[in-house]
C-alpha cells in the first residue's frame, strides 16, 4: 500500500500548472472525488493499451469489470490486452489470509496459458486495505519463471483517475523504461540518405485507431516512433523510450511526470500538443522539427504541411458550406477541451462553451485564448445544466462524452461522442474529414425533425375539416 508520502510527492508534480498556482501542487483528494474514476480506473486505462502484457486486476471481480475493450483503443496486431484477467478475491480469501497466494498462482495461470511478455498486475481497495505486498509477490514470481512483473499500486481510494494515470506512469519509469535498447534500423533506412530521429509520444491511446491517421506523416518525415504510451504500445517498445530524442505530451498531462523524469534522468526534451484539427495537428508536426533542431526535417516538414493542408481544405469545402455558423456546446475535459475547439473552429463553427472539469490552468488558458476572456466554461455537468445550456445559448449539437448520450437524446438535442468509447477516429487532416462527416450526418439526421414535430395524436381535431364527411359525435354515436 503507497504511504502518504509516496501519494503527496505525486500531487506534487512540478511540471503541472498547478504548481505555478497553488505551491502546494494538485489538490488533495476529497471524499466523493473518485466518483468520476478512481485512481485504478486511472491506472488502467492509461497502460491497457500496451497490447501484448497480460494486465492481471488483484481483488473482487468487480473491480474488473467490463474489461473487453474498454477504452476503444485499437491494436494493430496482439489482442491480449482484451482478455479481463482478475483474481476474483472472495470474502474467504480475506478472512483467510490467501489473497497473496491466489496473485501467484493469477501471475502462474496467465505465464503458462499466454506465454507474454509481461505481466502488469494492479491493486486495488480491497488488496491494499488488508496489507497485501504486492511487490514482493511481483518479485517471487519474476525470479521463478523470468517473465517481468510489473506492480502497479493503484486502490481507488488513493484518489481521482488523473492521480491514477500519474501512479502508471511512475510505474513504467521505475520498473520498465530504460531496461532494453532500440532495435537498429532497417539496412534499406540506413542506406537512405534522410535522418531518422527517434520519438515518442506520451498520452496517446489511439483511440477507434486514430494514431493512423498520424504515423504515416512521422514516417514520412523519418520521424521514428519509438513508443506511444500507450496507444498500440508493446512492451519492448515501452522498454525503450529513454532513448528517444524528444517526446511529445499529447494528453493533456496525464503522464506529466513521465516526461519530466525522463527529462531528468536522460535529459530528454518534451512539449505538450494536439493532433484535433488541421492548425494543432500542423504545429505539432512544426513543434517536433524545432524540437529536433534540424534543417532539413524543418524545410521537409513545411513542404508536407502545404501539401496536405491544401489536400485537406480542398475536400473540406463541401462539408464546411453545411456546417459553418452551427454552434456547439462542447463538454468534455483535457487536452480535447482545447484542441476540439480549435477542429471546430477550422471548419467555421460557433463553441459556445466548453467543460473544463478535467482541465488544467494552462487548458484554461489556451481555451480563452481561442475563445476569448468572457468564454464561458462549464464545471456543472449535471444533465439539468447541460440542457439548460444548449437552450440559453441556441446550440445546435452537444458534443460530450458517453454518459451525456441519454441526457441529450431524451432532451432531443442531437450529439455527438467526442471520448473514448467512440467508434471513429479525428485525429490528423484525415481525422477531420471523418469529423466534419459525423457532425453533419448528426446535426443533418431527419430524425430531429420527426422527434420534435408534435405528436399526431395531440394536434387538436376540427370536424370541419372533414369536408362533407360524418363529424366525429355522429361516427361515434352512429
Amino acid at each position: 500500500m503507497k504511504s502518504t508520502k509516496d501519494i503527496a510527492e505525486l500531487l506534487d508534480e512540478p511540471a503541472c500548472e498547478h504548481n505555478k498556482k497553488e505551491k502546494s501542487g494538485c489538490a488533495k483528494p476529497k471524499p466523493g472525488a473518485a466518483a468520476g474514476g478512481c485512481a485504478f480506473d486511472g491506472a488502467q486505462i492509461a497502460l491497457l493499451p500496451i497490447a501484448d502484457v497480460a494486465h492481471i486486476v488483484h481483488g473482487p471481480i468487480a473491480c474488473a469489470g467490463s474489461s473487453w475493450d474498454n477504452r476503444g483503443t485499437r491494436s494493430s496486431g496482439a489482442a491480449l490486452y482484451r482478455i479481463g484477467m482478475t483474481t476474483d478475491l472472495t470474502e474467504q480469501d480475506i478472512i483467510m489470509g490467501r489473497a497473496e497466494k491466489r496473485l501467484f498462482h493469477a501471475i502462474k495461470q496467465a505465464i503458462d496459458t499466454y506465454s507474454p511478455p509481461a505481466v502488469f498486475i494492479y491493486n486495488t481497495c480491497v488488496p491494499a486495505l488488508i496489507g497485501d505486498d504486492i511487490n514482493a509477490v511481483c518479485k517471487s514470481a519474476e525470479e521463478r519463471w523470468g517473465v517481468p512483473v510489473v506492480p502497479i499500486d493503484c486502490a481507488g481510494f488513493y484518489g481521482t483517475k488523473n492521480l491514477g494515470n500519474r501512479i502508471a506512469g511512475d510505474a513504467m519509469v521505475k520498473h520498465v523504461i530504460g531496461t532494453r535498447d532500440p532495435d537498429p534500423l532497417p539496412l534499406s533506412v540506413q542506406r537512405a540518405e534522410m535522418i531518422v530521429h527517434d520519438v515518442n509520444l506520451i498520452g496517446e491511446y489511439n483511440i477507434a485507431g486514430e494514431f493512423w491517421h498520424v504515423l504515416p506523416l512521422l514516417d514520412e518525415l523519418g520521424l521514428r516512433v519509438l513508443c506511444t504510451l500507450s496507444g498500440d504500445a508493446r512492451f519492448r517498445e515501452v522498454q525503450t523510450m529513454h532513448k528517444a530524442e524528444v517526446n511529445m505530451m499529447v494528453c493533456s498531462k496525464a503522464m506529466v511526470n513521465v516526461a519530466r523524469k525522463l527529462n531528468k534522468e536522460y535529459g530528454t526534451p518534451w512539449f505538450e500538443g494536439s493532433f484535433y484539427g488541421i492548425t494543432d495537428t500542423s504545429q505539432a508536426l512544426r513543434d517536433f522539427a524545432k524540437a529536433l533542431n534540424d534543417d532539413d526535417l524543418t524545410a521537409r516538414t513545411e513542404q508536407l504541411i502545404a501539401r496536405e493542408e491544401a489536400r485537406i481544405r480542398t475536400n473540406l469545402e463541401p462539408w464546411k458550406a453545411r456546417l459553418k455558423g452551427k454552434r456547439v456546446l462542447l463538454f468534455t475535459g483535457g487536452v480535447k477541451s482545447w484542441s476540439v475547439i480549435s477542429a471546430l473552429q477550422d471548419l467555421g463553427m460557433m463553441v459556445v462553451a466548453t467543460g473544463t472539469n478535467k482541465s488544467t490552468e494552462e487548458d484554461k488558458a489556451r481555451i480563452r485564448e481561442l475563445m476569448g476572456e468572457d468564454t464561458l466554461m462549464i464545471n456543472d455537468g449535471s444533465p439539468k445544466e447541460l440542457i439548460r445550456i444548449v437552450r440559453d445559448y441556441q446550440a445546435d449539437i452537444l458534443i460530450a462524452g458517453g454518459r451525456n448520450m441519454y441526457t441529450a437524446l431524451k432532451a432531443k438535442i442531437p450529439f455527438l461522442d467526442i471520448n473514448q468509447e467512440r467508434e471513429f477516429g479525428y485525429e490528423g487532416y484525415q481525422g477531420m474529414l471523418e469529423l466534419v462527416r459525423q457532425l453533419a450526418l448528426t446535426i443533418e439526421s431527419p430524425v430531429w425533425h420527426a422527434v420534435r414535430a408534435t405528436a399526431p395524436w395531440k394536434i387538436s381535431f376540427n370536424p370541419s375539416l372533414l369536408k362533407g364527411e360524418r363529424t366525429m359525435k355522429e361516427m361515434v354515436h352512429g
